[in-house]
């Protein structure tokens, strides 16, 4: 299997489970505190959001495989600091800001999204990265 392929489904799987830690662990009660912002479980799109995991998975994979000559664990988790961030400011802050949501919430999406792109960074590393011959 290419590399690159392989390295989009770990990184789909990582971030799925960590997001199940996420929103349905440590964020629970926040949502639970806000059930009028969101639809009814019955009614949430979960294929869907699936499908959005797994687009932005392979955006993020594809963008250290085919864009960032350097492949080192370094670059890697530099690249999804810099992910991280920029994505969760975006959808923590970028929502806090326009929504009636607990700072809790905002926080929680901006420091797990980080999170998640570390360790998605991590994760491209070890399958794609890892023995590239580079080592910064």
């Amino acid at each position: 299997m290419n590399k690159t392929i392989l390295a989009i489904a770990a990184v789909f799987v990582v971030w799925s489970v960590l997001d199940f830690i996420l929103h349905g662990v440590i964020l629970a009660s926040a949502y639970g505190a806000t059930a009028s912002l969101w639809r009814p479980m019955e009614e949430m799109k979960m294929v869907l959001m699936y499908i959005v995991v797994l687009i932005v998975a392979g955006c993020f994979v594809y963008m250290y495989s085919a864009l960032i000559s350097d492949k080192g664990i370094r670059t890697a988790l530099f690249y999804g600091l810099l992910f991280g961030i920029a994505s969760g400011v975006s959808m923590g802050y970028g929502t806090y800001s326009v929504m009636p949501i607990p700072y809790t919430l905002a926080f929680g999406w901006f420091l797990g999204t980080v999170v998640e792109s570390v360790a998605g960074a991590w994760v491209a590393w070890y399958i794609v990265g890892r023995g590239a011959g580079k080592t910064g």
